[in-house]
């Protein structure tokens, strides 16, 4: 099982980026995804996760400025970000459980100047 999460970067205020996760080794049409991030000295937070019908759900303080969704036949999962915020600077990891156990891609970090 494999999860590589990229498209993190540095960018101002207000402005936006998309994260991708692609996956293999699980069935992804039937794996529920989950976006996380870890600020510095924070522990892991849930951002946002989707089922494998697409039903999203997102924490509070990125609705209305975060979207989740997948594509079934890139196997990949995304993260749009818009209006960031410098308290949205932190790691981003996805995350999925398959078989008995959670999986990790490496991260990517997004950081957000004021």
């Amino acid at each position: 099982v494999q999860l590589q999460a990229s498209g993190g970067g540095l960018v101002q205020a207000g402005g936006s980026l998309r994260l991708s996760c692609r996956t293999s080794g699980i069935n992804f049409r039937i794996a529920r995804m989950n976006w996380y991030r870890q600020a510095p000295e924070k522990q892991h937070d849930l951002v946002a996760n989707v089922d494998s019908g697409g039903s999203a759900t997102l924490t509070d303080s990125v609705q209305g400025r975060f979207s989740i969704s997948r594509d079934y036949a890139r196997n990949t999962m995304y993260l749009q970000m818009n209006n960031l915020k410098p308290e949205d600077t932190a790691v981003y990891y996805c995350n999925t459980s398959w078989r008995d156990r959670e999986w990790w891609g490496r991260g990517t970090q997004v950081t957000v100047s004021p």
